[in-house]
């Protein structure tokens, strides 16, 4: 990877581009429609905010820290794309004038979901705890590579059973398309760094 890409300070420069033109291209679509304030939409929109800047957090540092080229390219892909989707969320929420944030996470998905994050201490599916990001961040090269694997892997997974359920509660075409790619972005994600995850642990072992 170039050293024109370590420099944090132009990685964030780029993710606010991104999020812009992801607000831009979605506002007038978002504005056709006008989910309330209790909805399933914003309540999804406003969780997948939450979801998506734990993932970015993650995946800068092991960017920044990680020895794997590989995951570390996956990481800068992660950081940048889910940038630019908190972006979306985020125009979503405006156009509809509701709430920008909430403090009841997976209210919108139903008593039958309470429990995902209930049995996490009230976090959303997939999220890592304080003790893990605190672990995670103490890490440097291999070992970051195979945490930040894991920690993403079962992040990833929880994103996608969010955007299932949101398929399963949502009549919205903006929200459906959206969280069909999430399904199909994520689970590509998560593949790739299970493969690259085996790799590294191979290596150590040999």
């Amino acid at each position: 990877m170039s050293r024109l890409w370590r420099r944090p300070a132009l990685l964030i420069a780029i993710t606010a581009v991104l999020m812009l033109g992801a607000g831009i291209g979605v506002g007038w679509v978002a504005g056709t429609s006008a989910p309330g304030n209790d909805s399933v939409e914003a309540g999804f929109a406003r969780d997948m905010q939450t979801h998506h800047q734990q993932a970015v957090e993650m995946a800068m540092y092991e960017w920044q820290h990680g020895s794997d080229p590989a995951m570390t390219a996956i990481a800068y892909d992660i950081a940048t794309s889910q940038s630019a989707e908190i972006g979306m969320y985020r125009t979503w929420l405006r156009d509809w004038g509701v709430q920008l944030s909430s403090g009841e996470p997976m209210a919108w998905a139903g008593d039958e979901h309470e429990h995902d994050s209930q049995e996490t201490g009230g976090l959303m599916p997939g999220m890592a705890t304080d003790e893990q990001m605190a672990e995670f961040r103490s890490l440097t090269g291999s070992e970051a590579d195979v945490m930040f694997a894991d920690l993403m892997i079962a992040h990833h997974i929880g994103g996608v059973d969010m955007a299932k359920i949101v398929i399963d509660l949502s009549d919205d075409p903006l929200v459906l398309d959206a969280a069909r790619r999430t399904i199909t972005v994520q689970q590509a994600d998560i593949e790739n760094l299970q493969n690259h995850r085996d790799n590294i642990l191979n290596a150590v072992e040999e």
